[in-house]
């Protein structure tokens, strides 16, 4: 424990349900990108890692999230999310921190993260971090397809 707040911690089988309706509650979902895959596939890759806060005070109930992992090169931070009514609170700087911490442990000196454009507060909140936008852009495609 860190000062007597939530536990920081991995993700523990069962609690996959519970992690899908705290990203929905931050509008993190998208129709498109079906969140019990990227669990599955996270927690079958041992390059990646799904941190959770715990609620020791309410029976274990997930407060925040990030999934991290990395390609070999670079490390990545996914659904940075902290339930609504823990946002402000600082959870969100841990959760963030965890992440890198555990990069570094893997080897991984940069770490990357994209935000929806629209998204002016995750922006402020990574740049308070300080993270900065990037001079590149993104390309994607569906594999196989």
């Amino acid at each position: 424990m860190d000062g007597g707040g939530p536990v920081i911690r991995p993700l523990r089988d069962g609690e996959e349900a519970a992690l899908t309706a705290l990203w929905d509650a931050c509008g993190l979902t998208r129709p498109w990108n079906p969140p019990a895959r990227d669990i599955a596939f996270a927690r079958a890759t041992p390059t990646a890692e799904i941190l959770v806060a715990e609620d020791t005070d309410d029976a274990g109930a997930l407060l925040a999230s990030v999934l991290c992992g990395h390609e070999g090169h670079r490390g990545w931070m996914y659904y940075v999310a902290v339930r609504p009514d823990r946002q402000g609170t600082g959870l969100g700087k841990r959760m963030v921190a965890a992440a890198e911490d555990w990069l570094a442990r893997q080897g991984c000196w940069k770490v990357m993260l994209m935000v929806r454009r629209d998204n002016a507060a995750a922006q402020e909140f990574y740049a308070a971090q300080g993270y900065e936008e990037s001079d590149v852009t993104r390309h994607g495609a569906v594999a196989g397809g």
